[in-house]
């Protein structure tokens, strides 16, 4: 059988599974085991059990439940409203005022969580009610957080990043490492949008508060010296070659469990809750990456990929035309999957035609991740949009609408990483070579 038909009918396949709304990891694991079974002389039930065993017995994914259960400690204490209390003072003298607390407020928090849902959550249960009740434009309000939410998936520890370092084998330290500028070349350019807008738009926005003195602005940024300690003891210790990424995430859980008991808001109900909203989360990804790994060794099997590759390569692009084949792929595809399957989903088949055109794997992480981003306020399937959809009562394709320029700022990132990337790169190579 023609292998080009074969990869037609098993994508159907994949799709046909996942638009049932059966779970991805089970999608995944039935569209490999029927092409094992079809057409592979390999035992199918071996080659099963070895893959899942393999993708599960990987040491860099021990570091995922510990950032996980970090984030959902933290999305338990009042580390929002604190950020709130500390930034929001020094915004009021900025174009666009406290609209920039969104953004800087989700910048900071995803330094400590990881998750973009998460992100999104913790900021807007704080600021969307503070901005509505100050008389801010809603559109903005709605639109900075759901765009702003997204930083969650780049600036480290991202989630993300850890398990396209795990599914590429490619070191997590250096990816890390990578997404800080990425990450705050982002919130600059939702910022610089936010004071532009808010020039321009000037009767929308509220009348200016009072002017706090100076030393009150001080005082009032203590508030956010816990939450700077607990990015310095995590994210530093990485980046100083004092812990991998496993150690500094469970070095993140004590300090966040510490941080949560010396705010007032550790019990055994939010310590409770916070563990089996992080074992929950940790299972999906885990099955979803032993599904992953098993369609991998199946499509290799096959020898889908390698016949992929080659056509790929056989049409003569150059690294730029692929990459924009790959960014319309991505975007199309984020918006029916979650940023974490397309991730596992993908990675398989195209790093072949990454590494074909020379491209870093590391800066192709960094890539991958800012393509993934925008899949979080894609409709129908935006995880930021769900969660904003639920805070404010507005359908989801209202909330699309208003994240909208956020979105256009997300691929002007990805051209400018693109055309520049030293941006990616710089820092792993500068502050890890050795």
């Amino acid at each position: 059988m023609d292998l080009s038909l074969v990869a037609l009918c098993l994508g159907l396949g994949m799709l046909a599974a996942l638009a049932t709304g059966i779970w991805v990891a089970i999608a995944l694991f039935g569209v490999a085991l029927i092409a094992m079974m079809l057409l592979v002389s390999a035992p199918a039930g071996s080659v099963l059990a070895t893959t899942v065993w393999g993708a599960a017995n990987s040491w860099d994914l021990t570091a995922l439940p510990m950032f996980i259960w970090m984030g959902e400690i933290l999305f338990r204490s009042r580390l929002s409203e604190d950020m709130f209390a500390g930034l929001s003072p020094w915004m009021r003298n900025l174009p666009g005022r406290l609209l920039h607390v969104n953004i800087l407020g989700c910048g900071i928090f995803a330094a400590v969580s990881g998750s973009s849902a998460a992100t999104t959550a913790t900021i807007g249960k704080m600021s969307l009610p503070e901005l509505k009740q100050r008389g801010y434009d809603e559109r903005m309000a709605i639109g900075t957080l759901a765009g702003s939410g997204t930083l969650g998936l780049l600036i480290p520890p991202s989630i993300i990043l850890i398990v396209y370092g795990a599914a590429t084998e490619q070191s997590i330290a250096r990816l890390f490492v990578a997404g800080v500028v990425p990450g705050a070349m982002l919130c600059v350019l939702f910022m610089g949008y936010v004071a532009i807008w808010a020039t321009l738009n000037a009767s929308k926005m509220p009348e200016k508060e009072p002017q706090i003195p100076f030393w009150d602005r001080v005082k009032s940024t203590r508030r956010l010296f816990p939450v700077i300690a607990l990015i310095a003891g995590v994210i530093g210790s990485i980046y100083a070659g004092l812990a991998a990424p496993t150690e500094a995430a469970a070095i993140g859980v004590v300090l966040s469990l510490l941080l949560s008991w010396a705010s007032g808001t550790l019990t055994k109900k939010s310590f409770t809750d916070a563990l089996m909203g992080a074992t929950r989360t940790s299972c999906m990804i885990a099955f979803i990456l032993a599904g992953a790994a098993f369609l991998t060794v199946a499509m290799g099997f096959t020898g889908i990929p390698r016949e992929l590759a080659g056509w790929i390569g056989s049409l003569g692009l150059s690294p730029l035309q692929l990459l924009a084949a790959l960014t319309v792929f991505f975007i199309v595809l984020g918006c029916f999957l979650d940023g974490i399957s397309v991730v596992v989903l993908t990675t398989s088949v195209i790093l072949p035609m990454v590494e074909q055109a020379g491209l870093d794997l590391i800066w192709f992480g960094i890539y991958l991740v800012l393509v993934v981003e925008m899949s979080q306020i894609t409709p129908p399937v935006g995880f930021n949009l769900f969660v904003l959809q639920g805070m404010t009562g507005h359908n989801i394709f209202k909330v699309a609408r208003m994240a909208l320029p956020f979105f256009l700022l997300m691929i002007l990132a990805v051209v400018l990483i693109v055309t520049f990337p030293e941006l990616a790169l710089w820092l792993p190579q500068n502050m890890m070579s050795h």
